[in-house]
């Protein structure tokens, strides 16, 4: 019983942890690039910048790819489709 309350699980360590998953470990959160840089703004006649946050056939890329916050993933959303809308960028990509 002495022996429980003195083994410590030390995550330093990771050698000698046994409940060390490599698969699982901690990654850096991603800072929206549009909450980041306050004088970026997003514009759907700018067809240059609206590529970063569509894929090569031409769909939406999620928030967990592009790192934006939900607020500006909207955005980005909206965007992207008044752009395919006026013809500024494809509905899809062969």
């Amino acid at each position: 019983m002495a022996d429980k309350k003195n083994t410590r699980r030390n995550n330093s360590n990771r050698n000698n942890d046994e409940d060390y998953n490599p698969r699982f470990r901690k990654t850096r959160k991603k800072v929206c690039p549009l909450c980041a840089d306050k004088n970026l703004k997003l514009d759907y006649k700018n067809a240059e910048q609206l590529k970063k946050y569509i894929n090569e056939k031409g769909k939406i890329l999620p928030r967990r790819a592009t790192g934006a916050c939900a607020i500006h993933q909207r955005d980005i959303t909206l965007a992207v489709k008044r752009a395919r809308q006026i013809a500024v960028l494809p509905y899809t990509q062969e």
